[in-house]
């Protein structure tokens, strides 16, 4: 099928085609985002700062009043991100256009109504219909965070009908704070509202097209709009434009099973090529650089788009285009040919008649909604942060970033399930109630990769878990129990640095006296710089505690992240034993290499010796830098597992130093035996 081109023809001059440009390519001349803010008035400050204060004052003391009243209490959110968007506009110079400051006296003041309706018992913006804001608190890090919605008129409070959702991923926006946000939020309902549907537009973390941390708040998102609205779990799609277009390619891939459509427009859907179509640059990756590409490379995912009716679109004359024509090179790789609604001399925008058609197709498959238990599956993945497709679930991997590949296909006539996999060391089949098709009166035959093995039948409720394991080439029914009780990776638990960042993480500050001060100087910068590049990249506030401070309870809930060498830092003194390096006044010892102390400083993830089931990370927060954040395809992991930093090297807009040495731990949390062969050029 060649891309649909609409006959009606008419030309527009194109848009800028490079938003970033050439200029954007030199690391030692990397402007601020997000830019400074324009100059407002000591009076309107003062005022502002005032209110601002006021509805603090009036959030804490709902807090109190709420105390026993936890449905109350739950919507203090819907309050806060009110409070949270002045308040950082004031704090960090976030106001980038003139009428910001009255936009913060009108957000101030619904913050203020919101809190009067909670003190008197009542919350009408539950029952609100047309354009709705919320928030909830993130895991990740407290911190509050505001999504969007589109709720539609025929929805009625209490009634009985489930209705479709779609998620709708915003572009690129630099000066997109809070307060932006929740403006636009509150003004326009966005490029697409179908009829009798919800459309969630999720915040996603400010800039980063709706990954790491984005990622994560956009399922928070969806989970806070289920507890409150009637939402359609078989009908909900992903939809985006630009940026957002890159986001929808992403969960796509990553997601297959969750969605009944993805309509991505524009955007990029990887790294290597988008940048030298769209920036012009020179790509020169590390090994490991480019081993972590396949993180959000969709490219690499295409087969999983074998179970997503996906409907691109592109303006003809969008050098963003780029993103569709490439994903459907994959996709004929895969025997898929991608729908490509094209625009005709149309640039960076969707064409008045190319609505129509997109619409027309997503809503015939909105109809359909998604299957639950489709009988044939087909799923790749690189990595076990992304381990599942609908009733198949890989639990462990023979090698990290090579690719992993299963196909599989129930056959009711013979109660059977044949599998074949390439780089799969255990899976589970994994039907929930009311959803396994196979007879619950006898065993079902699993053959996987020829071996055949008998398993239980299904439950009476017609769900149905079988778990299998492969031991010296041979599949097996049943989990390995050395596996089980050993360490390795398995899902939420396989790095790379980056990963932490995805959960709840707590920075540990160190309290003592280093062994150098060069590393003392040089950790307590990094933590300057993590935690305010939390802030501004990823819109919340770092929990942050001394290592004297942190309690069992942390030690349970966080993953942590240690900063300092063992001599300052009690938590990693404590645990220094169980680690994969030595580190002394003298040495860091990374398998056979050793490095000076005074001039080299270690970053890690590892499980956390003092609760497996969570990470320590070592001096290091999220990996890409400021140079990265000029063009979102270049926001992914800059480092692997982990990495030995040249601290006489000078830190800069793209590395904390110079990278003497970097890999990837293998399955089992080991160092690989040419761990030096995968240092950095």
């Amino acid at each position: 099928m060649k891309p649909l081109l609409l006959s009606i023809l008419f030309f527009v001059t194109p848009e800028s085609a490079i938003a970033d440009g050439p200029s954007d390519n030199v690391a030692d001349k990397v402007r601020l985002i997000p830019p400074p803010g324009v100059v407002i008035s000591a009076e309107v400050r003062a005022e502002l700062t005032e209110a601002t204060a006021a509805l603090d004052r009036e959030i804490d003391s709902l807090r109190v009043q709420l105390e026993n009243k936890p449905a109350l209490l739950e919507l203090l959110p819907d309050v806060q991100i009110y409070h949270k968007a002045v308040d950082w506009a004031l704090r960090y110079d976030e106001f980038f256009k003139t009428n910001e400051p009255a936009i913060a006296r009108s957000l101030l003041q619904q913050g203020a109504g919101r809190a009067a309706a909670l003190r008197e018992g009542r919350a009408p913006w539950l029952t609100a219909t047309g354009l709705v804001v919320r928030g909830f608190v993130s895991r990740i890090d407290g911190s509050v965070q505001p999504y969007g919605l589109v709720v539609p008129a025929s929805w009625q409070p209490g009634g009985p009908a489930r209705h479709r959702l779609d998620f709708w991923f915003h572009g690129r926006g630099e000066t997109l704070s809070e307060l932006d946000f929740i403006n636009g939020r509150q003004r326009s309902p966005g490029e697409f509202t179908p009829a009798d549907a919800f459309v969630l537009h999720p915040y996603g973390r400010y800039c980063n097209g709706n990954k790491f941390a984005g990622e994560t708040d956009t399922f928070e998102a969806l989970a806070h709009a289920k507890r409150f609205y009637p939402i359609d779990g078989q009908r909900i799609s992903v939809r985006g434009f630009s940026l957002g277009g890159a986001a929808c390619w992403h969960f796509a891939v990553h997601y297959a099973d969750q969605w009944f459509a993805a309509a991505p427009g524009a955007g990029f859907s990887e790294t290597p090529d988008f940048l030298k179509v769209f920036q012009n640059e020179t790509v020169e990756p590390s090994s490991y650089e480019q081993k972590l590409w396949h993180l959000y490379d969709c490219t690499d995912w295409a087969l999983n788009l074998a179970l997503l009716p996906t409907v691109a679109y592109s303006g003809e004359i969008d050098r963003q285009k780029q993103a569709a024509d490439i994903m459907a090179k994959a996709m004929r790789a895969e025997g898929l040919d991608l729908v490509h609604i094209i625009g005709p001399g149309t640039a960076h925008k969707y064409h008045p008649d190319s609505k129509p058609e997109i619409n027309r197709r997503i809503d015939a498959l909105a109809a359909r909604g998604r299957d639950p238990a489709p009988e044939r599956l087909h799923f790749s993945t690189w990595t076990l942060k992304y381990n599942r497709m609908h009733w198949l679930v890989i639990d462990a991997l023979e090698a990290h970033w090579e690719r992993a590949r299963v196909d599989a296909e129930l056959d009711t006539r013979e109660d059977s399930v044949r599998l074949t996999t390439r780089n799969v060391a255990a899976l589970t089949l994994d039907f929930d109630p009311g959803l396994c098709p196979l007879d619950g009166t006898r065993a079902a035959l699993v053959v996987i990769d020829g071996a055949k093995l008998e398993t239980p039948a299904p439950r009476s409720d017609r769900s149905w878990q079988a778990h299998f394991s492969k031991s010296s080439g041979k599949w097996r029914l049943g989990t390995d129990p050395a596996a089980e009780t050993a360490l390795r990776k398995r899902q939420g638990l396989q790095g790379p640095i980056d990963d932490a960042f995805m959960d709840s993480f707590l920075m540990v500050r160190p309290t003592g006296q280093p062994w150098n001060e060069k590393v003392g100087a040089w950790t307590a910068a990094e933590l300057a710089h993590a935690t305010n590049q939390w802030r501004s990249q990823f819109r919340g506030d770092a929990r942050v505690k001394d290592d004297t401070a942190v309690t069992t309870n942390d030690i349970a809930a966080h993953h942590l992240v240690l900063w300092g060498d063992p001599s300052a830092n009690q938590l990693l003194k404590q645990i220094a034993d169980a680690l994969p390096i030595r580190w002394s006044a003298q040495t860091i010892t990374l398998g056979q290499a050793t490095f000076p102390a005074v001039s080299h400083a270690p970053v890690l993830i590892y499980p956390n010796p003092l609760n497996p089931k969570k990470y320590i990370v070592l001096n290091s927060g999220f990996t890409f830098r400021e140079y990265d954040y000029l063009n979102n395809a270049r926001q992914v992991p800059k480092l692997p597992d982990y990495a030995v930093v040249d601290i006489s090297k000078p830190v800069t807009s793209r590395a904390p130093g110079g990278i003497a040495a970097a890999g990837f731990f293998d399955e089992s949390w080991r160092l690989p035996p040419a761990h030096r062969d995968n240092a950095a050029r």
